[in-house]
């Protein structure tokens, strides 16, 4: 343990929250090179690094006790590392660990008991630039972020937490998913391989994982930072800034998931001009992307009661923004058989190139998502295009989905069979999964482009050099029907 050289007065108020974060603003722009003193033992790690800055800036002892850094305020420490884009740009990293899951001790704590809860409803995140060449000492801050868990938030990460105990509770740690909640997750902590955890209703031993705020709800903090201009920001000091979709009322009933299927339900067997003629009009339903956009309506209208033309508003709602909530159509003709292969977005070939770690990886992020799947249905034809048919889709439901582990681990070889290639700069087809070689070898996923040729050739930044045809990751149909049918 490193001896604190106290000073003889604290330079802040140790039992004010609004005094240690003044006093936080004296990091920003600097590394603790610039405040430590001769024979401190450094830290490694990220976990070192909150240790460093409580004891070479804060002067506080480090300890294992479950309550607060800052136990005199009701302030909890987080450093949590900022990544630079190619255009300069600021980018959240990683989803911000709270505390790690005890599966044993956890299920005999409600929520208000819970150590998340006592520790993290108010956080003083300091954010700063990742350099992997860069030692603990010479790392830059940023952004510091006062931040209370506002008490809607507070609703949703209530239900998070006990949709995770409740898993625990059924023996199904080891089934635990990052996908199974909106704001806070059971996020994996080390590597394959690490030692195993004992759980309290089953024998089968699980993967160790903490509770974390997902990478998407820290982008919204994030956001927050940057729409205020400044370097230092509290938020309960100002008022909310972004358009929620529920009310505290809505969230005290029911959980998101609840909420949005029931508003869709009354538009069930409608078909899209039905649906479109409602809420606007004048939009072409013969339009490549009606699907999506209908969608869309039926979703935002009902929770919003937002004007007619706004009929995309829905995903820059609050909730769906911090729970990263995907929104796809699934188009379906008369026999129920699914039309096409479902794409994702493109696959960023200097993240993958940058990043070995799969869980940290933005392929990880989006397959442990939440998956919100609408189906239109074609009532008269079963082959072909739909545009021009006589006929209209049909909503014909909605359901959420994750992906269950053993579809997890073939992602991730999915995900290192690209790196390799990316690695090898072979950024070709060829060299990616196909759908023929995918389905013949029991596999789910496939690389290929979508849109023009023109549009896709010589488009994306190659990490080794020069430019690389642009791919997407795809769900093979296949799949997708297989996850209809259990989902039934």
């Amino acid at each position: 343990m490193a001896k604190i050289e106290l000073p003889k007065v604290l330079p802040y108020d140790k039992t004010s929250a609004k005094s240690i974060f003044e006093y936080s603003k004296g990091l920003l722009t600097k590394t603790l090179r610039d405040f430590v003193w001769k024979g401190y033992e450094i830290k490694k790690g990220k976990g070192g690094l909150g240790q460093m800055v409580e004891n070479i800036y804060f002067f506080l002892d480090t300890n294992s006790n479950p309550a607060s850094d800052f136990s005199e305020a009701g302030l909890e420490l987080k450093c949590t590392p900022l990544k630079k884009s190619k255009s300069d740009e600021y980018l959240i990293k990683e989803r911000l660990v709270c505390n790690m899951i005890n599966y044993c001790e956890v299920v005999n704590q409600d929520f208000e008991h819970s150590h998340f809860y006592l520790k993290c409803q108010l956080m003083l995140i300091l954010f700063y630039l990742h350099k992997a060449e860069k030692g603990n000492l010479d790392l830059q801050f940023l952004y510091s972020l006062l931040w209370k868990l506002p008490e809607k938030d507070l609703l949703i990460i209530r239900h998070d937490y006990e949709v995770i105990i409740n898993k625990i509770k059924e023996g199904k740690a080891h089934e635990l998913s990052e996908g199974d909640t909106d704001y806070l997750a059971a996020c994996r902590k080390g590597q394959k391989g690490d030692k195993l955890k004992p759980q309290p209703y089953s024998d089968i031993m699980a993967p160790g994982r903490a509770f974390s705020l997902k990478p998407t709800y820290m982008r919204t903090l994030l956001d927050y930072i940057n729409n205020s201009h400044e370097d230092a920001i509290a938020n309960i000091e100002l008022p909310e800034r972004t358009k929620s979709i529920f009310s505290d009322k809505d969230l005290n009933e029911n959980n998101i998931e609840e909420l949005i299927l029931s508003r869709m339900r009354k538009w069930y067997g409608k078909s899209i001009s039905e649906i479109m003629a409602y809420y606007n009009p004048t939009v072409n339903i013969e339009d490549k992307a009606i699907n999506y956009r209908a969608a869309c309506a039926v979703i935002s209208n009902g929770i919003f009661g937002c004007g007619k033309k706004h009929y995309s508003s829905i995903e820059s709602s609050d909730e769906f923004k911090k729970s990263g909530l995907r929104l796809k159509t699934i188009p379906e003709y008369k026999s129920g058989k699914i039309k096409e292969h479902m794409s994702y977005e493109n696959i960023d070939y200097e993240e993958i190139y940058a990043n070995d770690n799969w869980y940290d990886s933005t392929t990880y992020e989006l397959f442990t998502s939440r998956f919100l799947f609408v189906e239109f249905q074609h009532p008269t034809i079963n082959s072909g295009s739909f545009v021009g048919k006589k006929g209209e889709l049909i909503l014909k439901r909605a359901f959420f989905w994750t992906m269950p582990q053993d579809d997890l681990d073939i992602a991730e070889e999915y995900w290192k069979d690209i790196r390799t290639h990316v690695l090898a700069n072979e950024i070709r087809l060829e060299k990616f999964w196909s759908v023929t070689w995918s389905e013949h070898n029991g596999k789910m996923f496939h690389v290929r482009p979508k849109g023009t040729k023109t549009s896709y050739k010589n488009a994306a930044v190659n990490p080794n050099g020069g430019k690389a045809d642009k791919y997407c990751y795809w769900f093979n149909k296949k799949y997708v029907q297989e996850i209809i049918k259990d989902n039934e």
